[in-house]
């Protein structure tokens, strides 16, 4: 049955009641499997090694699936890694949601940006290829609206109420600590990033 026909054939009618949900085909199911473990793969070679490991050959090795796999599924190496990206950016928009609660958000989300250390450098080492790569550049978007989302959505509870413009210029800040602390591990940068963002923050308000 495809589930373009009645319930019942031939009565010529639909059945009334609430809606069943559609089973995929057993191949098709089987595909969206076998996608979804080819990005999963491309991810920890990303965290390894970055972008250029990410390769057909090392992506379907990793994936214990034939290499023809890797070129049925994707038009291209590089939707490949976009994708890859584009999970990478959920994961991580993720863990600074869970992370932005409290009344300190900022040492909330300089905390969660020091965990996992090389799926950051991956991160940021696609973002900067976004520059050059149209195909990332819709991902890399994404990461930083989010960023900037979820700063604002911590900074009310926190009892700070930033203009809109205000927030993009923490965010960005915040966006430049993080970086630098992430390359080059100075030691106290977290708290010396802490007290620069309280320091911008507090000069917005009273200029506000």
């Amino acid at each position: 049955m495809t589930g373009d026909g009645p319930e019942h054939p031939g009565t010529g009618h639909l059945t009334t009641g609430a809606p069943r949900r559609q089973r995929q085909p057993p191949a098709q199911e089987r595909g969206r499997r076998r996608r979804q473990t080819l990005v999963r793969a491309a991810t920890e070679l990303l965290h390894e090694g970055g972008a250029a490991a990410v390769t057909h050959r090392a992506v379907a090795r990793r994936a214990h699936l034939p290499l023809a796999a890797t070129t049925y599924y994707f038009a291209s190496r590089d939707e490949l890694v976009a994708e890859a990206f584009a999970l990478l950016v959920a994961g991580e928009l993720a863990a600074l949601r869970a992370a932005a609660t409290g009344p300190d958000p900022f040492g909330a989300l300089l905390s969660a940006a020091q965990a996992d250390r090389p799926r950051r450098i991956g991160l940021w080492e696609l973002y900067v290829q976004a520059g050059r790569d149209p195909a990332l550049q819709q991902v890399a978007r994404a990461w930083t609206d989010g960023c900037g989302e979820i700063l604002a959505g911590a900074l009310g509870p926190a009892g700070h109420s930033p203009a809109p413009d205000d927030v993009r210029l923490l965010a960005a800040l915040l966006t430049g600590l993080r970086l630098q602390q992430l390359v080059e591990e100075r030691p106290h940068s977290a708290q010396e990033a802490r007290l620069l963002l309280g320091r911008a923050l507090a000069m917005l308000e009273r200029a506000d």
